[in-house]
């Protein structure tokens, strides 16, 4: 699923590398491993993408347990260990860990209502290396929202091939210096078509701002729910 930022008279000024998120888990969709792409943007302003994951990463990124549709036991009815020694189909939806188990911890409900209480699944540790950019539980929310100005739209996009988007980190500075001043320097802008200075290395500090950090004068646009 991707998402690309319609802007508005007032936001046209805002790159598209630091908007058009995507997360892509079908192996059949998986391009090549590269730093970079232009499949969600322009030429102008390379996206910064996730570069680690391979179609057979694809296959079995979901934990077992999660699995929407388990394959058919084979053989006698016997599971090998372990489970994911199993061939699995193309096309394998994967529940997050609240739609699996529904369960105030896994759900982030009850005594588990804390940011500082409810912590990741499996799931969403697994669901983070293969779509950066997705919001994958309830408290993840410091991680993975995008902040813009207010005004413009959205265009969500179905099944779209390339990689996933890797924007949240490598241009974490960037998207919080849009949402606290509304704008963007031209040395920001300069930035944002540095190819150099897109890959480079960042640590995993470079992150959004707290949304109450940002709530006064910006709108919140959050990243893709990675869809079961």
């Amino acid at each position: 699923m991707g998402v690309n930022y319609i802007p508005a008279k007032n936001t046209t000024f805002i790159p598209p590398n630091l908007t058009n998120c995507a997360c892509i888990a079908t192996p059949s969709w998986i391009y090549a491993s590269s730093q970079t792409g232009t499949y969600y943007t322009n030429s102008s302003y390379p996206i910064p993408l996730e570069t680690r994951v391979s179609s057979d990463n694809a296959r079995s990124w979901c934990p077992w347990k999660y699995l929407a549709f388990p394959p058919t036991k084979p053989g006698d009815g016997v599971y090998p260990y372990p489970d994911d020694d199993i061939q699995r189909p193309e096309f394998s939806p994967c529940n997050s860990a609240c739609a699996a188990y529904g369960t105030d911890e896994d759900c982030c409900v009850g005594k588990y209502h804390d940011p500082d209480v409810c912590k990741p699944s499996a799931y969403s540790k697994r669901a983070k290396i293969i779509c950066p950019d997705a919001y994958s539980f309830a408290y993840d929310d410091q991680k993975s929202t995008f902040i813009i100005p207010n005004g413009g739209g959205w265009e969500v996009i179905m099944c779209p091939k390339g990689r996933s988007t890797n924007i949240l980190r490598q241009l974490g500075d960037e998207m919080n210096e849009l949402a606290q001043s509304g704008t963007l320097s031209e040395v920001t802008q300069k930035k944002l078509r540095d190819v150099s200075y897109i890959v480079a290395e960042r640590s995993l500090g470079n992150h959004v701002l707290p949304i109450k950090v940002m709530m006064a004068s910006t709108a919140l646009a959050t990243a893709i729910w990675l869809l079961v």
